[in-house]
């Protein structure tokens, strides 16, 4: 099994800045790529970074220039560095790992608001 700690969610206003973390533990020699998707109550979960092991990042178009994903290998840590941040971010951010099948964290609440 693969467990997920998330953290760094919050209220922030327009134009600020959140960094969120995922510390995975557990069984996770098989993860090849790790990342983040965001559920805005109403809708569909979806992407917004991911990052292989390799270091190669994929981006949705709405967060690009924006958003910046990192990982820490020896931490087996992942980062989303969320800037300029908009109201239409609001959402549950969710830890994603992917190998043969998918890990989801719990989700860490983003609301941004003035």
């Amino acid at each position: 099994q693969v467990q997920f700690v998330e953290s760094g969610g919050g209220l922030v206003q327009p134009g600020g800045s959140l960094r969120l973390s995922c510390a995975a533990s557990g069984r996770i020699f098989g993860i090849y790529v790790m990342g983040w998707y965001r559920q805005a109550p109403g809708k569909q979960r979806e992407l917004v970074a991911t990052i292989t092991n390799g270091g190669s990042t994929n981006y949705a178009d709405s967060v690009k220039g924006r958003f910046t994903i990192a990982r820490d290998n020896a931490k087996n840590t992942v980062y989303l560095q969320m800037s300029s941040l908009k109201p239409e971010d609001t959402a549950a951010y969710y830890c994603y790992g992917g190998s043969n099948r998918n890990y989801w964290g719990q989700g860490t609440q983003v609301t941004v608001s003035s």
